[in-house]
């Protein structure tokens, strides 16, 4: 491999770096850009959506801050499922009237459309509203009193035959799908300008809301208990329908193709698994009302993936925001620049620090990688890197973030949700992990530098240590949070905390943050939100589909097949099967997916919850540099300028150590931080040895000199021997490095004679 400089940009990357605009917000090429009253009709709504979780999740009502009564207004909390049904609706119609569902031209000129498709898209407010009227009056009906009750929960008597159920179908559900339906395939079509809102998309998001009122009114009857069951009133399958497809449209614009195309398989295999064969068939086929009528509850859409984003994921979101109003990026990136710019290859190294800083908060591999990596990459290729390998370093970097405590992402979170298993005991086990993982890459970009002789970046180059020090205290926040959950505080109290003192901490900066700031954090905290809500609904569909089928037992029986064969192999299937539903998707959705299918196989075998889980988690996040579709590393390109799948293999490359860290814990749990303190500081310092021997092994790079193909391989085989933990094989695995070491440095081997591991070089 040679490097490569660029020759453009040296005069301007001769100055010193300084971070500026890590924090500004990517505009997506199918947002619109709104102006005037339009922008601030929409920051408003953007600001009340986000300030309303803030509120409620805190359980604070206006009531209590002025002592009236105002009846329209909600009171907190909130009961659960209307909670996360308004979070859904919420992001539905934010989603809908931000996001457009074509992309735009560079200068925002629309494309001319006909007549037709805009008198069409108008015309449908009509069904829309029709639906949105019957709704409000089912509510009504609901709410008189005139109808019977049982156990204490009034009745809803929507059998076919009787003059609700007529009114739910004709009056409710047909207006609403012609209108849902009709509006997601006209908005294909038509073409407003950028700062325009369109017909279509006003009408779905009419809709979300309409979907909101009629299940808040008819979840609040007995009728809830017959969810799931034939006997489901058929206008929740009607809002469910249409409910179900918004989300996957909105999906789609906001996340792209692949997380839909997955969704949509799970649901032809709904109404086909009773003609499948094997493992996949089920007795009775699944009617469209009972599998609608199951789907938005909480064992699909209102289940554990809307529990996590209507809770922690938006409460950080909001962190995340207030954290970017106060500038804290740019210092993130300053300060990793300042401490590690100096090393060889020093962009490389920085990369990995920020990434890691930003990442944890981010949420998305991706969009960190657009964050940290259009000022991180471009300064990698100048001292030396290929373009591959820049975007590779940074995707592999970003994508560790994910797995980064306290936050990790908000990954952590929705395992706690679905694993039952304390926040804290879990933020502690990923410690180790996250080390192997940022210890491997380190390694693996140290040991690049260091064959293509490359050099770190000048003293002149870099931001002033001695000034950045000064400004330690805007690390306050992150140690509020932490202290906070570990002092036993709950993870809304901790966030809350956090998110104040990022307030705070900015009055000591020159982006000191006022009124104005606060609503635009919160502004930006409700766009932000949108992707992740609408990719943890749509995950919510397949867990739904999941829980309907029981398919995800029947995964874990062919894994305990496999395990009758041979452990390995079952985990292996169980890695293979992580990476693919993980293909493509942010993380929180990819992890929420494969946790519903794999990980209760794994328990099956005797693994531990929290080993099983993590498990799952580490290949879920490894997903996004996995090559064919690699979404971490397919940004990076975009930046780098290199082919997209070269980079995705190239982060694949350089992450590979990381893929036999969830096979290190599962051996040995100490990892995980389960056994005494002896133990545990013996599983770190051994895995870390072994990441260190696989990565010489991939690199070719062994203490300061090259080595030969043969020796390479050895020291592939010495890491693998670190994997268990056993001592035996510890020390198998320590000897063979030292016979290794002998051999290059005594005989010296030529590193260039025989055969070459050109694929790693």
């Amino acid at each position: 491999m040679t490097g490569s400089k660029t020759e453009t940009t040296d005069q301007e990357l001769d100055a010193p770096i300084l971070a500026e605009g890590v924090d500004e917000e990517a505009v997506e090429s199918n947002r619109r850009i709104f102006q005037g009253r339009a922008y601030l009709l929409m920051a408003g709504l953007s600001t009340i959506y986000a300030a309303f979780h803030m509120i409620a999740l805190n359980g604070v009502s206006i009531s209590d801050w002025t002592g009236l009564e105002i009846p329209f207004l909600p009171q907190f909390p909130l009961e659960t499922w209307n909670f996360r049904i308004v979070h859904i609706s919420g992001a539905l119609g934010l989603g809908f009237l931000l996001f457009s569902a074509h992309t735009f031209s560079d200068d925002g000129t629309p494309h001319k459309e006909t007549r037709l498709i805009s008198l069409l898209s108008v015309l449908l407010i009509i069904p829309a509203m029709i639906a949105g009227v019957s709704a409000i009056g089912f509510r009504n009906l609901i709410a008189s009193g005139t109808l019977p009750e049982m156990g204490g929960l009034t009745t809803w008597a929507a059998f076919p035959g009787t003059e609700i159920y007529a009114s739910e179908v004709w009056w409710f559900g047909v207006p609403l799908l012609i209108a849902t339906f009709g509006a997601i395939v006209i908005s294909w079509f038509e073409r407003r300008g950028r700062e325009l809102f369109a017909a279509s998309d006003i009408v779905l998001a009419l809709c979300g809301i309409v979907v909101a009122i009629y299940l808040i009114a008819i979840y609040g009857t007995a009728a809830r208990n017959s969810v799931g069951t034939p006997f489901v009133p058929v206008g929740v399958a009607f809002a469910a329908t249409a409910g179900a497809a918004m989300i996957l449209e909105l999906t789609r614009r906001v996340a792209g193709l692949a997380l839909v195309i997955i969704t949509g398989v799970f649901l032809v295999y709904t109404f086909t698994a009773h003609m499948l064969p094997g493992i996949l068939t089920v007795q009775n086929p699944y009617s469209w009302q009972r599998f609608f009528g199951h789907v938005y509850s909480d064992a699909g859409i209102l289940g554990p993936t809307t529990a996590v984003s209507s809770t922690y994921i938006i409460l950080f979101i909001i962190f995340a925001a207030f954290l970017q109003a106060s500038k804290v990026g740019d210092y993130f990136v300053n300060f990793a620049f300042a401490t590690a710019g100096r090393a060889r290859g020093g962009p490389a190294k920085v990369a990995i620090f920020a990434s890691g800083l930003m990442g944890m908060i981010n949420g998305t591999s991706a969009g960190n990688v657009v964050a940290t990596g259009s000022l991180t990459i471009p300064l990698m290729k100048k001292v030396g890197y290929e373009k591959k390998t820049a975007g590779a370093v940074e995707a592999a970097a970003s994508t560790g973030g994910q797995i980064m405590p306290p936050i990790m992402g908000a990954g952590a979170f929705i395992m706690a949700e679905i694993t039952g298993i304390p926040y804290t005991e879990i933020a502690i086990a990923a410690i180790i992990p996250a080390v192997l993982y940022f210890v491997s890459i380190y390694f693996m970009v140290d040991f690049e530098a260091a064959k293509l002789g490359m050099r770190g970046m000048r003293e002149d180059e870099l931001p002033k240590f001695n000034k950045l020090v000064k400004q330690v205290y805007l690390f306050i926040p992150i140690i509020i949070l932490i202290a906070a959950l570990f002092m036993g505080y709950s993870v809304i109290r901790a966030g809350t905390l956090a998110t104040v003192a990022a307030a705070v901490v900015s009055w000591f900066t020159p982006h000191r943050m006022g009124l104005r700031s606060i609503f635009k954090a919160f502004e930006l905290a409700g766009i932000m939100s949108i992707q992740i809500i609408a990719v943890c609904a749509c995950a919510g569909i397949i867990v739904g589909v999941i829980s309907l089928t029981g398919v995800g037992a029947r995964f874990s029986s062919v894994l305990l097949d496999l395990a009758g064969v041979s452990q390995i192999l079952a985990l292996f299937f169980a890695m293979c099967i992580a990476i693919l539903l993980g293909m493509g998707m942010p993380t929180t959705a990819a992890y929420a997916v494969a946790a519903s299918v794999v990980a209760p196989g794994l328990v099956q075998l005797g693994i531990p919850t929290l080993t099983a889980h993590f498990f799952v988690f580490y290949f879920a996040v490894l997903s996004a540099i996995t090559p064919p579709v690699a979404l971490a590393s397919y940004a990076a390109a975009g930046i780098s300028g290199a082919n997209p799948m070269e980079t995705s293999v190239a982060s694949f490359k350089i992450g590979i150590a990381a893929f036999i860290v969830p096979y290190m814990f599962f051996y040995n749990s100490a990892i995980l931080m389960d056994g005494t303190w002896p133990q545990v500081a013996r599983a770190g310092v051994t895995a870390t040895f072994g990441v260190f021997l696989l990565s010489s092994g991939v690199q070719g790079w062994f203490l300061g000199s090259r080595s030969a193909w043969f020796l390479r391989i050895m020291l592939i085989f010495a890491a693998l021997f670190m994997i268990e933990g056993g001592w035996i094989t510890d020390l198998l695995g320590v000897g063979l490095a030292a016979a290794i070491f002998f051999v290059q440095t005594v005989l010296r081997p030529d590193p260039d004679a025989g055969i070459s591991i050109r694929g790693a070089d």
